[in-house]
């Protein structure tokens, strides 16, 4: 029986999985526009309409009657901090001549119309309708409409304090909420991207294995993705079959390049890596190893001069299709990135993509016929907003020159479904420093890249292994469904 010390340790690490993934889970839902913007809801309006309460209990300024156009006028900015009616001066400046106009409206009506004394709680029809229509003509005037001026139009006339203090107290208010406001549009949301998602960090060491015909479009793909960021890096990875043909050895090439022999131990999807590299003389490498691992050096140096980037070589003896080894090899050169070639065995992935589908690192699988070195005009399709649509708009920024330009498109049922879509992508985009293409369609997504997607050179798309299996089956992935366009396709996955 194990000791408690012993089971103690191991609820202790299950808690602490749980609770990592608990956070990864919180992080990707956040990742979405509008639970990002309820979250701030729920933490900054209550805090803010605190911090106003108390001071006006401290200072005894505002009548407790202006808070409900406060508390709705906060509401507006923080939920559509986008919109026209976010903005700074007219939330102020409406605010604030709403509740001039009900002070002109109160003075004029009690000098002619109110037949009791404005003092009491009584208020004249024509005051109220007076100052409506006064505040309308006047917001409309200045364009500064806002409908919270309406009611501080309103209250000025049962807030029983003198009409300047109201005045002041409805424009002292409404400056304390949108200087909350600005900071947190200017310094959180519209930076949520630097601190949320992840993609705009990660995914900058890549480890391209060197498979197939298209192997050498695919490493400068990856170089590509790499490139993007300071702390990029490249490291081109091939397995050579025969025991002899590598050694159980770390060693340098003439280049500089790293070449190493990885043995699969451990769990692979989590990343568990072989240990005890030592260094020995690259001569004392077989021919066959030396040959390959010269041969992905010159390449190498091609694509250090290209990109001006880091870039290792790593060759290691094994079975090719054998995942774990890339996944390990990933692992201990720290890529976060695995780039790979397309490729199918009888009209399915290989056993070697879906390996690297089923660990923790995130994979791009280019499908590509090899003749493109370059990506300028980019295609996006979304299904549904998420870390991996995400991904996908991240990687097409980094593909793309100052002359180059990218279109997102989403496909939709109906015609009653496309003001929500549309704000869906808008969200989407908004983060990203370049100008993007929006699009939405009531034709089939599949339909619809038959037709366009020949017009770019690369499409982006999902891998959708976060669907679950009866889902896949009932209806497949995207990429499945494509089998004849001119452009390259790349698969992205988040592990």
């Amino acid at each position: 029986m194990p000791s408690l010390g012993i089971r103690l340790r191991t609820v202790f690490r299950r808690l602490l999985r749980l609770v990592r993934r608990k956070r990864r889970d919180f992080r990707g839902w956040l990742e979405d526009t509008q639970n990002f913007i309820h979250f701030s809801l729920l933490l900054v309006v209550p805090l803010l309409i605190g911090l106003v309460t108390w001071l006006a209990n401290s200072i005894e300024l505002l009548p407790f009657l202006l808070f409900p156009p406060l508390v709705s006028g906060a509401f507006t900015l923080f939920r559509e901090p986008e919109s026209q009616y976010a903005s700074p001066r007219r939330f102020v400046g409406g605010m604030t001549m709403g509740a001039v106009c009900g002070w002109v409206a109160l003075a004029v009506s009690a000098r002619y119309l109110y037949r009791v004394p404005p003092e009491t709680f009584q208020i004249n029809p024509g005051a109220a309708a007076f100052g409506v229509l006064l505040t309308g003509i006047v917001t409309w005037a200045l364009d500064i409409e806002e409908s919270q001026a309406f009611s501080t139009a309103l209250l000025v006339l049962v807030s029983g304090v003198t009409q300047f203090i109201y005045v002041l107290s409805v424009f002292a208010s409404s400056l304390i909420v949108v200087g909350v406001f600005v900071v947190w549009r200017r310094e959180i949301y519209e930076q949520r991207a630097d601190y949320l998602y992840q993609t705009t960090h990660a995914d900058d060491q890549v480890l391209v294995p060197m498979r197939g015909e298209t192997a050498d479009t695919v490493a400068t793909f990856g170089a590509q993705l790499a490139a993007a960021h300071d702390t990029g890096k490249l490291v081109l990875f091939s397995v050579v079959t025969d025991g002899e043909h590598a050694t159980d050895d770390a060693v340098d090439t003439d280049g500089g390049a790293a070449v190493r022999r990885v043995t699969p131990t451990g769990d692979a999807a989590t990343g568990s890596a072989a240990d005890g590299q030592v260094s020995t003389a690259a001569a004392d490498l077989p021919a066959p190893a030396r040959e390959t691992a010269e041969s992905l050096e010159a390449h190498a140096e091609s694509l250090r001069d290209r990109f001006d980037i880091s870039c290792e070589v790593v060759v290691v003896a094994g079975e090719p299709d054998d995942a774990r080894i890339a996944v390990e090899a990933a692992t201990e050169t720290n890529c976060d990135l695995v780039v790979t070639p397309y490729q199918t065995a009888d009209g399915e992935l290989t056993r070697f993509i879906r390996g690297l589908f089923n660990s923790t690192l995130d994979v791009v699988v280019l499908r590509s016929n090899g003749e493109r070195t370059s990506w300028r005009r980019l295609l996006v399709p979304i299904k549904h907003y998420g870390e991996v649509a995400h991904a996908m708009l991240d990687f097409a920024e980094r593909l793309t020159g100052e002359t180059s330009y990218v279109s997102v498109c989403h496909s939709i049922d109906s015609e009653g479904d496309r003001r929500t879509a549309e704000a869906m992508v808008a969200d989407l985009v908004e983060p990203f420093e370049r100008a993007i293409e929006t699009r939405v369609t009531t034709s089939p997504l599949e339909s619809f890249l038959s037709v366009h997607a020949d017009n770019y050179d690369l499409t982006i798309l999902g891998s959708s292994t976060d669907r679950t299996v009866v889902s896949r089956i009932i209806d497949a992935p995207t990429f499945e469904q494509l089998k004849e366009l001119d452009c390259d396709i790349a698969i992205v996955h988040r592990g």
